[in-house]
């Protein structure tokens, strides 16, 4: 017998929404008080992963012990806090994190690397004196993006971006990561693999599995979960697990390897030069500023997949341009504070909101006031800091596929039926991993770049600029989209740009007001266009 004939609804494709749906909280729409506590605290949890990582990495390089690490971090929090406060009052208004960034490290390790500091016998004054170089080199590339996001230079790139654009831009932006996810979670199986089969229990089947009480399953799944795996980390380590292991086993499983908790203080605020007086290198100045204009196109696709995760419309060129600007003063105050790290929006963040179907913007802020708070409260704060890595790591291969699937969303908006469609995706995707790929395995093996001239500033900034899957890939995708066949009648529909139209101009949809103008009204001191 013969299957009945569908019917025609059936048939139809699914709608394009300018705004994702079955979001639980969207940008304005605050959740009860104790829920936002409870996510905000989790927003903490997740961003702490970068935080800790990247000062784990590089002060040992620098010549610090356990004690300067601990410092770095609090500081690297406390700076995250204010920026993150900063962004969603003043900068784009979006619910996004504003973090370390593995961008700056490489330019970090080339100032490390650099021969004045080779003949300082003392560490402690080696660590100082490296700082204060990152210092003045941050200080010096977070001019670029002031300068191109309050000028609204940005505003002009920005406008020209489309669906088709920016999606192989965001996609990278989170799958572009991928080296941060199973590959770290490797390094200690037994606790990494079950981080993330329970994350995808709590997350996707027991919502569904139990109706009643599955909400509250999806929203906090990350906290539950990292309570539960790190809990059985623990009585792995005291049980003497890991007492005949190697070293470095040792290091990523146990939970008491960190160092943090002994080498952070009871109570400590970060204060400016609290390392001493920054030095300025013009060749080290110019490798970050390399770094920091990567960081800001990286930052845009993450601004974009922030504001669909929050259900707010597109975010307008200017909102962006103004969001960019902040971004760069938050750069400057990693600079002044002593980071040894630049900012920009943290990806895992971005990809929690899509796992918790809450993209409210008074969640973010409470998350920045965790980040102040543990970030004084030295002791405290360390203790959370010290989640072993390859939990972190789990997390990541959720969070990072979330915000790369944002960007693959945006090709709702175009024709892909198009072969100009399918070239310019496909191959900007495929540049976007290829390119990056030759870059760092030329490094792993000859150590040093493929561009290696007698200027090893010049030799950073190429090196830097195409190590980076989103830039590659989006600056690919940007460049095609615009120059291929663009004054074809057919190509503005297939690009998607004419769903964009309405949202080009801060003014031409009403929803804009809503999202994000400015508070106490300061959008008639400060207007967008």
């Amino acid at each position: 017998m013969a299957a009945p004939a569908p019917k025609q609804e059936e048939l139809q494709p699914h709608a394009v929404r300018d705004q994702l749906p079955a979001v639980s909280y969207c940008l304005t729409s605050p959740p009860p008080w104790p829920e936002a506590i409870l996510l905000g605290f989790q927003h903490y949890l997740v961003m702490l992963g970068t935080t800790v990582i990247i000062p784990t990495a590089l002060v040992p390089q620098m010549g610090g012990g356990n004690e300067e690490k601990a410092r770095v971090i609090q500081t690297l929090l406390f700076v995250a806090g204010i920026n993150t406060l900063i962004q969603s009052f003043l900068g784009t208004r979006l619910p996004a994190v504003i973090g370390g960034s593995y961008t700056f490290v490489a330019p970090t390790i080339s100032i490390i690397l650099a021969s004045r500091y080779s003949g300082i016998a003392d560490p402690h004054e080696k660590f100082l004196r490296i700082m204060r170089g990152t210092q003045g080199a941050l200080i010096v590339a977070s001019t670029l993006q002031i300068i191109m996001g309050f000028s609204g230079l940005w505003r002009i790139v920005v406008r020209l971006l489309s669906p088709l654009s920016a999606a192989p831009l965001i996609a990278l932006v989170g799958f572009g990561l991928y080296e941060l996810g199973f590959p770290s979670v490797a390094k200690c199986i037994e606790i990494g693999l079950p981080q993330i089969l329970l994350l995808v229990a709590l997350s996707q089947y027991i919502p569904h599995l139990l109706p009643l009480v599955g909400t509250a399953f999806e929203r906090f799944a990350v906290i539950m979960s990292v309570v539960l795996v790190w809990l059985y980390a623990f009585f792995l380590t005291v049980g003497g697990a890991y007492k005949n292991a190697a070293p470095k086993t040792q290091f990523h499983c146990r939970t008491d390897q960190s160092g943090l908790v002994a080498g952070a203080p009871w109570i400590s605020v970060p204060y400016p030069f609290q390392w001493g007086a920054p030095t300025f290198d013009a060749g080290e100045a110019f490798a970050m500023m390399a770094a920091s204009f990567v960081a800001l196109v990286e930052s845009t696709g993450a601004f974009i997949a922030v504001s669909r995760y929050a259900s707010a419309t597109p975010c307008p060129p200017s909102v962006m341009s103004r969001g960019i600007g902040w971004q760069g003063v938050g750069i400057l105050l990693g600079g002044l504070f002593g980071t040894a790290n630049g900012s920009s929006v943290s990806v895992e963040n971005a990809g929690l909101l899509g796992l918790t179907r809450v993209g409210s913007r008074r969640v973010v802020q409470i998350s920045a006031g965790f980040m102040i708070f543990f970030s004084i409260l030295g002791k405290f704060g360390a203790v959370f800091a010290s989640i072993p890595g390859p939990i972190i790591a789990a997390i990541y291969c959720l969070l990072f596929a979330y915000v790369g699937m944002a960007g693959v969303g945006f090709l709702q908006f175009c024709n892909l039926n198009s072969f100009r469609t399918k070239f310019i995706l496909g191959f900007s995707l495929f540049m976007g991993l290829s390119v990056p790929q030759y870059f760092n395995e030329y490094t792993s093996f000859a150590g040093f770049g493929p561009v290696h001239t007698h200027a090893r500033w010049f030799n950073d900034m190429i090196n830097v600029v195409f190590s980076s899957k989103a830039f590659v890939g989006g600056a690919v995708a940007y460049f095609l989209d615009n120059t291929l066949h663009r004054r074809d009648g057919t190509v503005r529909k297939d690009r998607g740009h004419h769903f964009w139209d309405r949202f080009r101009s801060f003014k031409t949809d009403p929803r804009s007001e809503e999202f994000y103008s400015l508070p106490f009204n300061l959008n008639k001191f400060f207007p967008s266009f």
